[in-house]
């Protein structure tokens, strides 16, 4: 049994990614704020900017698998947020917080727990965590994703260069999906100029048909996944593959 994990796969690119596993027949675990009507993988709900309530959601999907079944396993981080867009002194403490509590701590904890929970598994384990561009390219009025993001970066070349000196570790990867049509964009293009100065290059991507659609980077991240693509402590930009 080929087992997929992941976060925010009721909407935008995880819904694609785990309507893309289902269909290659993987046993597929979305843990969610919210459900998603005519799927048939499994969804659970939490809260992800909540530590207590994502633990025990990856918890209760772990007691729901036989794991003497298991031939493969893999968490994908996909839920994130761009938080509050706005220059840095004119933002909200609390809702940076929540940003970096849902884009960098609820990752690094769910990476702690599949990495306990998996740890006498002896098949292909691998966490796949979504980051992005702005981790390395700085945006005024991004300040709170890109530098939650370029610590997701870091996390994930930390946790392949513990787990690759183990005999039975875990390989973790980072990958960039572009610039997809999904609500984030939706957001963005909404958000002024003042809040964020690049707004028209984004408006631009969606009125020239620029943007990579769910489906395409779904896709595109199992033919990764399925061709053995990624190798460990790997931080991959979908656009240059």
């Amino acid at each position: 049994m080929n087992v997929l994990i992941i976060t925010g796969g009721s909407n935008g690119i995880g819904k694609a990614i785990a309507l893309k596993y289902t269909s290659e027949k993987y046993t597929v675990f979305s843990i969610s704020r919210s459900k998603t009507n005519n799927v048939s993988y499994h969804q659970l709900i939490a809260d992800l900017s909540n530590s207590t309530e994502a633990i025990k959601a990856i918890n209760t999907v772990f007691s729901n698998l036989n794991l003497q079944t298991v031939s493969s396993i893999t968490l994908l981080n996909n839920a994130g947020s761009l938080g509050e867009m706005n220059t840095v002194g004119n933002l909200e403490s609390e809702k940076i917080q929540q940003t970096i509590q849902l884009n960098t701590t609820t990752p690094l904890v769910l990476a702690n727990e599949f990495i306990h929970l998996t740890k006498e598994l002896n098949c292909k384990k691998q966490i796949i965590n979504i980051s992005s561009g702005a981790a390395t390219n700085p945006y005024s009025g991004w300040s709170i994703y890109c530098t939650s993001k370029a610590a997701l970066d870091m996390t994930t070349k930390a946790i392949a260069t513990e787990q690759s000196n183990l005999e039975n570790g875990v390989k973790c990867i980072a990958i960039y999906p572009g610039v997809v049509d999904t609500n984030m964009q939706t957001k963005i293009r909404e958000t002024s100029e003042r809040e964020f100065k690049n707004v028209q290059r984004f408006k631009d991507l969606k009125n020239n048909n620029e943007l990579y659609s769910p489906e395409f980077v779904a896709n595109r991240i199992y033919q990764l996944d399925s061709s053995n693509g990624l190798e460990n402590g790997d931080i991959i930009d979908i656009r240059k593959f």
